[in-house]
């Protein structure tokens, strides 16, 4: 069942924990009107609602960061995750049943009025649709009986119980689904199969160019020539290639150095790993070979590790040549620059976060420890569409990577996240709002 009401605009609603509820919203920012709305941090919004959010997001990154301390780290973490465990899928059953948190989410929704106030302020607004990148805003909106149509992108590879209304089958919610797997987990939760929407995950529109993949063509090229410096894989899939890409751009030239993008959660997790990295590829940073970038999104400090570090192993001279680290002022600039750091990146090292849908924009993945049970999923999946590898041991990326680099590895690896995994999130979303035919294909049901 298409939505029923055509808007050109909508209700964009997240909220700022982590990076992957915002980084959803972000590529819909088109749609969104207004500007996109922080559900946790917004203008006008209600003390009692900033401090119960404010709890929530505090207690999620500081055991995220304390995860690799020795002895209480992973025992706070494991049981913080035990709450949003994601069940085994097989066998298939009735997983309808409304867990712990979800019934405490429920709780303050319903007897704290969490949410209250910014579903009122937009119902007076407009009747727009309500698409959210959080459960809790979704369920807010039922709850105070927003009247317009309501929405829920979900934003990893499979996902746990608590994204699914107390009463499915009761529920109006609709989904936006970024694999088939979450639909079919979604039917296990007792949503509807007519509320679900599989689409893909909303990459951003200036890293796609349209329907027709414009800019991700280009782009994949240029990288594909710098991940398969030999030729292995280029002249065995040549025919492939420029029937896809085009013989213009099976030419192959090199726009940009070889470069490796390391990013940071939220949380600022796994800064350890980026700098026992960076110690290890030091010679061809310095040469000149390679190009690392660090992205340590808002997190001045994490920025400041790296810069430390940098000094420490004599790479001082490199930095803002052949070694960078970005830092950003807000949240919303990180988001805009990311997008234009990834078109010149390579290679994207970064747990399996929602960052993982990104290898639908030909990149290939070097995966980080996961961190937490959904990303153990995104792991699963990315995998799965051979879009990216796990790490091996950091102490010797020098070695390992450029392996990876002389047999062709890697973009074969960005090749098949281009083929397999979504690419087109954003634009299918946009079309299911407009009721505008889409000239996209329908999705395999990837699980």
């Amino acid at each position: 069942m298409a939505p029923s009401h055509k808007h050109r605009n909508a209700w964009i609603v997240s909220v700022n924990m982590g990076y992957g509820h915002e980084r959803a919203a972000f590529g819909l920012e088109d749609l969104a009107h207004g500007g996109i709305l922080t559900a946790n941090d917004y203008p006008g919004i209600p003390e009692e609602d900033k401090r119960l959010w404010a709890q929530t997001r505090g207690l999620y990154e500081t055991i995220s960061r304390l995860r690799p301390v020795p002895g209480v780290g992973p025992l706070l973490f494991g049981a913080m995750d035990h709450f949003q465990q994601i069940p085994a899928f097989y066998p298939r059953r009735d997983l309808s049943h409304p867990n712990l948190q979800l019934r405490q989410i429920y709780r303050l929704i319903e007897q704290k009025g969490l949410g209250r106030h910014l579903v009122e302020t937009l119902a007076a607004k407009k009747h727009l649709p309500f698409i959210s990148t959080f459960f809790i805003p979704a369920f807010a909106a039922e709850v105070h009986g927003y009247p317009g149509e309501i929405f829920l992108v979900c934003c990893d590879a499979d996902v746990s119980r608590t994204w699914a209304p107390r009463d499915p089958k009761k529920s109006r919610i609709n989904y936006f689904a970024p694999n088939g797997r979450v639909v079919e987990r979604l039917k296990l939760y007792g949503v509807p199969s007519e509320r679900i929407f599989l689409t893909g995950f909303p990459l951003p529109k200036a890293m796609i160019g349209g329907p027709e993949s414009t800019i991700v063509k280009k782009d994949l090229a240029s990288r594909i020539c710098n991940l398969d410096p030999q030729g292995i894989f280029i002249s065995k899939y040549h025919e492939t290639l420029t029937q896809t890409l085009g013989p213009t751009l099976c030419k192959f030239k090199p726009t940009h150095p070889l470069t490796l993008t390391f990013t940071v959660g939220g949380a600022g997790a796994q800064k350890e790993l980026g700098i026992t990295a960076m110690r290890s590829l030091k010679k061809r940073i310095l040469s000149g070979q390679l190009r690392m970038q660090f992205e340590a999104g808002t997190r001045r400090e994490v920025a400041i590790d790296f810069l430390d570090a940098a000094n420490r192993f004599g790479l001082k001279r490199a930095l803002g040549k052949t070694l960078n680290v970005n830092v950003y002022r807000s949240r919303a600039e990180y988001f805009r620059s990311f997008a234009k750091t990834l078109r010149t990146t390579d290679v994207l090292w970064t747990k399996p976060s929602e960052l993982s849908f990104y290898t639908g924009l030909g990149i290939p993945i070097i995966i980080a420890p996961p961190i937490g049970s959904q990303e153990e999923f995104n792991k699963l999946w990315l995998m799965t569409v051979n879009g990216g590898i796990p790490q091996n041991d950091p102490e010797y990326t020098d070695e390992w990577l450029f392996d990876y680099i002389a047999s062709g590895g890697l973009a074969r690896f960005a090749w098949n996240g281009f083929i397999e995994a979504p690419t087109h999130g954003t634009y299918r979303i946009e079309h299911l709002m407009t009721g505008e035919p889409t000239p996209l294909a329908e999705l395999p049901l990837i699980v």
